[in-house]
């Protein structure tokens, strides 16, 4: 039997862009409360893709969610999430996704797509 070693996020710094099916994880959802659960959608999104716990959101992500107002969010959301390294001396995790939107014209036919930096 072969042992199979999980690979480390550790050293692992990477960019890649994905493109978010909003309207599923809010369908259902009161309409006051639909802005406000897309940015948790996003940053649960996030965490689970990338493997890290600390998540910052770029202003202009929220910004770009809240455009069309607390109960109009758009459909999908193209986002850019970058694994960094934190600076910090006293950080509890090594590393953090920060979330950045890219503008798009249309979401037909794009693929998760690695960003070299």
């Amino acid at each position: 039997m072969v042992k199979e070693t999980k690979k480390s996020t550790l050293n692992e710094v990477v960019t890649r862009e994905y493109t978010i099916h909003l309207h599923k994880h809010l369908h259902g959802c009161t309409f006051k409360k639909r802005a406000p659960k897309a940015i948790k959608v996003v940053r649960e999104f996030a965490k689970k893709t990338m493997g890290t716990s600390d998540v910052r959101l770029d202003p202009s992500l929220n910004k770009e969610v809240w455009s069309k107002g607390v109960k109009n969010v758009q459909h999908r959301i193209r986002v850019r999430l970058s694994r960094k390294r934190n600076d910090d001396d006293g950080a509890k995790e090594k590393l953090y996704t920060y979330v950045t939107p890219v503008p798009t014209t249309s979401f037909k036919g794009l693929q998760t797509e690695v960003v070299e930096e």
